[in-house]
This record gives C-alpha cells, structure tokens and sequence, in this order.
C-alpha cells in the first residue's frame, strides 16, 4: 500500500509535542513525496474560546480558517514550508476521536499521525483515550506520537 495522503490530526494537548510531531511528519511526508492534511478537533467549547482568544465570530472565519491560525497548526505549518511540503488545513468541531476518524474517511487518507501521552491502565479506562479511539476506528494506519 503505497502512502499519498498523510492525515495529522491534533488538538488542544498537543502544543507541548508539536516539535516531535512535525518531525514525525516531516520524516514521512518528505521522501514520499505525499499529501499532508493538517486538522486541528476541537470541542464546541475549545472552538468557542479559539474564537475569542482570535477575537472573532464563527461568521467571521471558517473552523478551517480557525485551525490554520490556531499555533499549533501554525508551528507545523512553519515546518513543511521550511522543507517545501504542501499542505492543507483542516478544522472540525466535535469529539476529538470520531471526527478525527471522520477528517481520514473523508480526505482519504493513507496514514494518521496523532499525538498523545503515556497513560495508565487505570488512566484510559477512565478518561479514555483518543489516540486509542482512532487507532481502533480509523480506515487506516496509524501513527502514535508520544510527547515527553
């Protein structure tokens, strides 16, 4: 299976791994010569509060718009520009997990790279895991990215 379409998706704990994931990206990406999307999830309350930190109105911009100014996305973004790979952002609203799987159905994406911490047992059987619900639901593989 050849990869052309690499799906990395993040949102609101991903600031503190933003450098290994664009690393990760870029080591992918780079020699494959392949389609990058970029999606920044986030809640209706994370949206919400984006807007305001943005000081705009969801009339104003796009969840697309939003997620390309989000600075995360903004990091990453600075990163593939400085290698010369293409990309398109994506934003979505909703639960991090489903509409992650959602953004690689609908991109058609070959890989997604996500992010997350070590957890406990204990700890995903509480709070659940989104890395864990994509690894499980998305049409593809996936690539897990662990933060210091």
């Amino acid at each position: 299976m050849a990869i052309e379409k690499i799906l990395l998706a993040v949102g609101p704990g991903d600031s503190d791994r933003t450098a290994e994931l664009a690393s990760t990206l870029v080591d992918l990406a780079a020699p494959l010569n392949a389609d990058v999307v970029l999606a920044h999830v986030f809640t209706e309350d994370e949206y919400d509060s984006t807007l305001g930190n943005l000081n705009v109105s969801g009339e104003d911009v796009s969840t697309d718009e939003v997620a390309r100014r989000h600075a995360t996305i903004r990091t990453i973004s600075h990163e593939l520009d400085d290698v010369n790979v293409d990309y398109t952002v994506r934003g979505a609203i909703g639960n991090h997990g489903e509409r992650i799987v959602d953004l690689a159905e609908d991109e058609d994406a070959d890989l997604v790279i996500v992010g997350g911490r070590k957890r406990s047992p204990t700890g995903k059987a509480v709070f659940g895991s989104t890395a864990q619900e994509v690894m499980l639901s998305a049409p593809c593989p996936v690539t897990f990215v662990r933060g210091e």
